[in-house]
């Protein structure tokens, strides 16, 4: 598809259409979901049959093969009626259990072909790293048919995670907005993570996505957007995510329920001092307006809220890691005793009553909260370690 200066991306998953002998030798696996399409929009897996590709089963992330389920869900639909191949729910499955998944499909390679955001909470890169660490252990090839990072690939925002804090929503120490493409992400993790929890690397190929330059959001790539999950709609969506789903670990919506997702936020007690006070901290890249919603499901469903809705004016300028936590600091300034943190029970950080906060396993430590807490400027907590290239290291990095 055709760039915004006229190139043109060809992703991973397109070449691989083209020529399926880049998976390699044997029978393969396809780790997709409803993302997984040539450029033209056919479904990825029917396509590579019909090319003579080698394909035997298909692996679903969070959200199920066709994307149909909410945060937390995936589909239970063992059979795909588009190519008869068998369907494997690989959510929040890891260890001995997916091992064992791996061996049983009798597959020679698993080939990666899933929408990532450029989030480290966003957890089809933690399925990606889990199912490399599977296939390092049981000898299975892992390839990455990459494609490129909707936010670009310039800008890294946020600590890398604590190991304490360790979760789906973050398996390894990467910063809160990372700034790499999947394949990237991949080698850094084979080069670091997956020999700790395997005892060795994976063997690892990615299939690069031609054309695309760290400069290029998902506008300018010309490609298709397809929702990547039941809450992340539209490219907006995406370009504030980094941050706002930092309020997941709030007693605030963070817009589910309603059309703009993570684009907006409110809460029953927010009055008309929320909008005007981030006004004053005059951040770069985007304006708040002053709004009324009702969810109709996730928190406060059928409750009329009020809060802001984020305009982002310059996508350039715009950090949506300290955007968010600026927020943050506004509304334990304004509302100490409404604003509150949830709590988790479960590993990957969904509500509830339990003894984990949300944000800081959406955090990756308990630094955020703390320093909210205290009254202290949470600000220095998103200067990320280093540029892409270098906090990942700069041979991780495939494209310019």
């Amino acid at each position: 598809m055709s760039t915004d200066d006229g190139g043109t991306v060809t992703t991973g998953i397109a070449r691989l259409h083209a020529a399926p002998a880049l998976a390699g030798p044997g029978r393969f696996g396809l780790v997709t979901n409803h993302t997984g399409v040539l450029p033209d929009l056919r479904p990825a897996a029917p396509a590579l049959l019909e090319a003579g590709a080698r394909l035997v089963a298909l692996f679903g992330p969070e959200h199920g093969l066709h994307g149909t389920g909410q945060a937390g869900e995936s589909e239970t639909a063992r059979t795909d009626p588009g190519t008869g191949l068998p369907v494997h729910d690989t959510y929040r499955w890891h260890g001995e259990r997916l091992d064992k998944l791996l061996i049983d499909t009798g597959v020679d390679a698993l080939v990666y072909d899933l929408q990532d955001i450029g989030a480290r909470c966003y957890t089809y890169v933690w399925t990606m790293f889990d199912l490399m660490v599977s296939a390092a252990r049981t000898g299975i090839r892992f390839v990455v048919a990459d494609r490129p990072n909707p936010l670009g690939g310039l800008v890294s925002e946020g600590p890398l995670l604590d190991p304490a804090w360790a979760s789906f929503v973050g398996r390894a120490p990467i910063p809160v907005r990372h700034g790499l493409t999947c394949g990237e992400l991949a080698r850094h993790l084979n080069a670091s993570a997956v020999p700790r929890a395997a005892g060795h690397a994976a063997d690892l190929t990615v299939i690069e996505a031609l054309g695309w330059r760290r400069a290029l959001d998902a506008a300018a790539t010309g490609l298709p957007w397809i929702a990547p999950s039941p809450n992340m709609p539209t490219p907006a969506t995406a370009a504030v995510y980094p941050g706002t789903s930092l309020f997941e670990g709030t007693n605030l919506s963070e817009g589910r329920g309603t059309t703009q997702p993570f684009e907006i936020v409110g809460a029953p007690y927010l009055d008309a001092r929320f909008a005007p006070a981030l006004a004053e901290l005059a951040l770069p890249g985007v304006h708040f307006r002053d709004l009324r919603f009702v969810p109709a499901f996730h928190r406060h469903a059928g409750r009329q809220l009020r809060g802001v809705q984020l305009h982002v004016t310059d996508r350039a300028a715009f950090t949506p890691v300290r955007t968010a936590v600026a927020m943050l600091a506004v509304l334990r300034r304004l509302y100490p005793d409404d604003f509150a943190w949830h709590t988790t029970d479960t590993e990957g950080g969904a509500e509830g009553t339990g003894h984990r906060h949300v944000v800081d396993l959406l955090w990756g430590s308990d630094r955020l909260r703390r320093t909210v807490d205290a009254g202290d400027d949470p600000l220095p907590l998103c200067d990320p370690p280093a540029p892409p290239g270098r906090w990942a290291g700069d041979d991780v990095l495939l494209y310019p």
